[in-house]
C-alpha cells in the first residue's frame, strides 16, 4: 500500500492542504496555493481510494465478517459493506463500473448454486464416475496427483466439489482412457451450460441457439 501522493507523503500531503485551507480562512490564501492545494488534494483522494479496497481485503482474509465490516464502512448491513467493495476493488475480469462488478460476482454466485443444485440432482452419477477416475493407475505422477485429487474430494459431502478435480484429468485422460476423458467432459459441458443459462435468465436475453 503506496503512502505517497506525488512529492509528498501522505501525511505531508495531507498538512499541505490543511496548512492551505487555514490560510485561505484567515484571508491568507493566494490563487496559486489554492490551485496547488487543490492538485495534492485530488491526488491524496485518488491514493486514498486504494488503500480501502486493500485493506478489505486485508480484514477479509483475516475472517473479519462482512457484518463487522460494515459500521466501519458507514454502511447499515453486510450487503451494502460487500457491495461497496466489489464497486472499488480493482478488476482483471473486464468489467468496467463498479455496478457491472457487483453485477458480475452475483451472476457468479448464481451459476455457482445453479451449478450446486445440480449436482445435488445428479450425485450418484457424479460419484460413479469420480470414482472410476480416481481408480485409474499407470499414470505420470503429475496426472496420478489430479487423479489422487478426485479421490480426496470423493470423501467430502458436497458433490459439486467433485467437479473442478474431476474437470482438471481431462487432459490427462484422454490419451489412455478416452471413454473416461469423454464422461469427464461431458459433465463440465453441462455444468458451464448451466452457468450460461443462468446468466442468460439473469440478464434478461433471450438464450443464442448453440451452433
Amino acid at each position: 500500500m503506496s503512502d505517497h501522493v506525488g512529492d509528498y507523503t501522505a501525511v505531508e500531503a495531507l498538512a499541505l492542504v490543511q496548512d492551505v485551507r487555514a490560510r485561505t480562512r484567515a484571508g491568507a490564501g493566494s490563487p496559486g496555493d489554492l490551485v496547488a492545494a487543490l492538485a495534492v488534494l485530488r491526488e491524496l483522494r485518488e491514493e486514498l481510494a486504494g488503500w480501502e479496497p486493500e485493506l478489505i481485503t486485508a480484514a477479509r482474509s483475516q475472517k473479519v465478517s462482512w457484518a463487522a465490516l460494515a459500521p466501519a464502512l458507514g454502511v447499515t448491513s453486510r450487503q451494502a459493506a460487500e457491495r461497496r467493495y466489489l464497486r472499488l476493488r480493482p478488476t482483471g475480469t473486464g468489467e468496467q463500473t463498479g455496478e457491472e462488478r457487483v453485477r458480475a460476482q452475483r451472476d457468479k454466485r448464481a451459476g455457482d448454486r445453479a451449478v450446486a443444485a445440480w449436482a445435488r440432482d445428479n450425485a450418484t452419477v457424479l460419484r460413479q464416475l469420480a470414482g472410476q477416475v480416481s481408480s485409474v493407475r499407470g499414470l505420470s505422477d503429475h496426472a496420478q496427483h489430479h487423479v489422487d485429487l478426485v479421490g480426496q474430494a470423493l470423501a467430502e459431502d458436497d458433490p459439486a466439489g467433485l467437479l473442478p478435480p474431476l474437470a482438471d484429468t481431462h487432459p490427462y485422460l484422454t490419451a489412455t482412457h478416452a471413454g473416461l476423458a469423454a464422461r469427464v467432459q461431458s459433465l463440465t459441458d453441462q455444468a458451464t451450460q448451466i452457468r450460461h443459462t443462468t446468466h442468460v435468465l439473469r440478464s434478461g436475453s433471450p438464450p443464442v441457439a448453440e451452433q
